[in-house]
């Protein structure tokens, strides 16, 4: 089984925070990862997208341009990526910044308002952990148990504070009933 990931929006949002759980998620499952960043050279407000593969097999490259699952976290990053999603896939959108719904009818689409849910729940910079959550159920890329050592990973201990809000977005997310 392979799962092809695409993250994007912009810069500050986590995308590739979000990417790099997701990959050490697989490692710790034993399964082949590719992690591959892309960010604009602005950072903050820039564009950034990282592509996530998670596979049974070896992984021949680490390109990802026709996902079967994305999570859109602005609307520049739905509009550009929607029509690369393989038929069947699934999209995953941040409702809260993008007002418009998928044009197709092939894929399947979540509209997750992760951003309000974020700032409702007290922790308004992780939108992008909620919205993985919901990814990781409807897609069953990596398990949703033992979540805290792959958050050990990508969390500096310096930081150490912040594992528990993350897994609790992770699991606000995952809980989300559209």
């Amino acid at each position: 089984m392979t799962h092809q990931i695409l993250i994007a929006g912009f810069g500050g949002q986590g995308v590739l925070f979000a990417g790099k759980f997701l990959a050490y998620k697989g490692l710790l499952e034993e399964k082949q990862v590719s992690w591959l960043p892309s960010y604009g050279p602005e950072m903050r407000g820039g564009t950034a997208n990282c592509s996530i593969i998670i596979s049974d097999e070896p992984v021949g490259s680490p390109i990802v341009s026709s996902p079967d699952a994305l999570i859109a976290m602005n609307l520049p990053s739905f509009d550009k990526y929607e029509q690369t999603v393989v038929p069947g896939g699934k999209v995953f959108v941040d409702s809260t910044l993008i007002g418009r719904k998928a044009v197709r009818e092939d894929i399947s689409a979540f509209y997750i308002p992760a951003t309000k849910m974020a700032a409702d729940a007290g922790i308004p910079t992780l939108a992008n952990m909620i919205i993985l959550g919901k990814m990781i159920k409807e897609t069953g890329a990596v398990s949703f148990e033992d979540l805290v050592s792959a958050m050990k990973k990508v969390v500096s201990a310096k930081r150490a504070e912040l594992i528990d809000v993350n897994i609790k977005a992770l699991e606000t997310g995952y809980n989300y009933q559209d």
